[in-house]
């Protein structure tokens, strides 16, 4: 039987490390992109304040990428640490983007930031412009293949079982890349990222201006990100509204719960605005007529099953997993039954469904009708949690679009630094991106369970068989080293917003020089 106290730990392991990682990840993408913006006006205009720009939210997106790296080796090793079974039975598919990502995202992205750090005194300003936008485009290739490869997990296409080694192998790649939910998934986290660095360049350079330091930076600053965390918030819903889509075409279980309709409504559906999920009924529920049918189906027409269904479909394909099982075994015993292989071939998409099984007894095949409806109500994720985190990213999602347009009018007429209590309420947003995309994250990956690969693989069977002690241990370790990470983090961080842009400067100066400063200029003249 399942220790499901061991798989608990697994899962609670990876997430804290999967989640700590993912708060530098978005970051890294939005200030990437707009250390980009602000070098090619420098590069055009020739003006210091925008090289000066370019250094210190540089040297911040520097901290970050390396606090990325250290988190993000952890979560490498513990696909074989954690999830042996599952690098056995899905490593040919999950294997081939990572290792892409490593060769061509991350290796790109690492070379270049290093010439971005050190290359001012050694390159023209064309090329170190180049190399800026480069170290941007791998921020963004590297999140590409991650997602390719997650949203693989979501909606596993371009695949197929085969018995006789127990394992999924690539059958279309292209399927793989070109995955519709692998491409919804990354244009939405993408430009959520570039929101969070949006937001992180004009709370810090609303610090800024509370206390009267470096006004003409981050005055620029704050011009440059309102404008582009518009742009980048209005693309969040929209792009949110097609991962919205793709979940109804391809994760009608993961919607269910995000929307807790238990039952098929007749279309189109309405939107639970506000709702007390229960078990099997909600309790309250506020609702806008039409309003999901319309988003998620697109049409007035098509039908959003619900929960209990759903859940009804899930017998019915554990019953049919139970063929699949038989038939693989008896491939197994005998590779040349070809009538084995043809039921195997017609029913094998349903295999992991069968394995929901497994949980209960060795025998899924001899499984009873309880034990079957056992499973099937497995396949329901938390409901409330996945309601209220949607919720709760959704709320904040259109709180950014305000601020930001807010922040976009004021800095349009050269008002940006007159208002206190609007500084004051960007200062107080920090948090809010990553609020958002954390939530999103959870949603994403709580609201797939039971299964680690849909449909094909269950969570618990996925697991390594190592022991509470061993679980428990290694959790506290991470724990540990992740909370040091953190503060050696924000006391970088804070270090270099203290010190100012000058710093900064005078930093990557004395590291690869000031080839740039016009000559006879002052070395940081405001007015410029």
């Amino acid at each position: 039987m399942i220790d499901m106290t061991v798989v608990d730990l697994s899962r609670l392991q990876f997430a804290a490390t999967a989640m700590y990682h993912f708060l530098f990840v978005p970051l890294t993408l939005g200030l990437s992109v707009l250390m980009a913006v602000m070098e090619s006006v420098y590069v055009m205009t020739g003006r210091e304040v925008w090289r000066r720009m370019t250094l210190f939210w540089g040297t911040l997106f520097g901290v970050n990428f390396a606090m990325g790296v250290a988190t993000g080796i952890v979560m490498e090793f513990q696909f074989g640490m954690n999830w042996s079974y599952y690098s056995h039975y899905v490593g040919d598919v999950f294997g081939a983007p990572l290792a892409i990502e490593g060769l061509m995202a991350f290796f790109l992205e690492a070379t270049f930031i290093g010439l971005f750090f050190f290359g001012w005194d050694r390159l023209s300003r064309v090329g170190h412009l180049a190399v800026t936008w480069l170290t941007a485009l791998g921020a963004n290739f590297s999140a590409l293949w991650i997602l390719i490869a997650n949203g693989w997990m979501q909606n596993p296409v371009g695949s197929t079982f085969n018995p006789e080694t127990m394992r999924m192998e690539i059958t279309d790649f292209m399927a793989v890349v070109f995955n519709p939910v692998a491409q919804a998934k990354f244009v939405h986290t993408v430009s959520a990222g570039y929101v969070t660095g949006a937001m992180f360049v004009i709370s810090i350079s609303a610090w800024f201006l509370l206390r009267g330091r470096h006004v003409d930076l981050a005055k620029r600053s704050i011009a440059v990100a309102a404008s582009f965390g518009l742009a980048s918030a209005l693309s969040v819903v929209v792009l949110g509204d097609e991962s919205g889509y793709t979940a109804t075409e391809h994760q009608k279980m993961k919607l269910a719960a995000m929307e807790a309709m238990w039952h098929t409504e007749p279309a189109p559906a309405g939107f639970n605005l506000f709702a007390i999920p229960g078990d099997k009924e909600n309790s309250f529920e506020v609702q806008v007529p039409y309003a999901l049918g319309l988003i998620a189906t697109r049409s007035i027409s098509g039908e959003i099953p619900g929960i209990l269904e759903l859940v009804q479909t899930a017998g019915q394909r554990i019953r049919n997993g139970q063929i699949a099982y038989a038939a693989m075994e008896a491939v197994r015993a005998d590779p040349s039954d070809a009538k084995a292989r043809e039921t195997f071939a017609a029913t094998w998409k349903d295999l992991g469904y069968a394995l929901l099984l497994k949980r209960y007894r060795e025998d899924v095949v001899n499984a009873t009708p309880e034990e079957i409806t056992q499973a099937a109500f497995d396949t329901v994720p938390g409901v409330a949690p996945l309601f209220w985190s949607f919720r709760l990213m959704v709320v904040i999602g259109f709180y950014l679009i305000a601020f930001f347009a807010t922040a976009f009018w004021r800095a349009s007429k050269h008002r940006i630094g007159t208002n206190r209590a609007l500084l004051w309420i960007a200062l107080l947003s920090l948090p809010t991106p990553w609020i958002a995309i954390e939530a999103g994250w959870f949603i994403a990956e709580y609201g797939r369970q039971p299964w680690v690969v849909e449909g094909v693989l269950p969570t618990f069977y996925a697991a390594s068989g190592l022991t509470l002690t061993d679980l428990s241990i290694s959790l506290a370790f991470f724990l540990t080293l992740y909370t040091t990470l953190a503060v050696v983090m924000i006391f970088l961080m804070l270090k270099t917003i203290k010190a100012g842009p000058k710093a900064a400067a005078d930093w990557i100066d004395g590291a690869g020089g000031s080839r740039f400063v016009p000559e006879g200029a002052a070395a940081f003249p405001d007015h410029r």
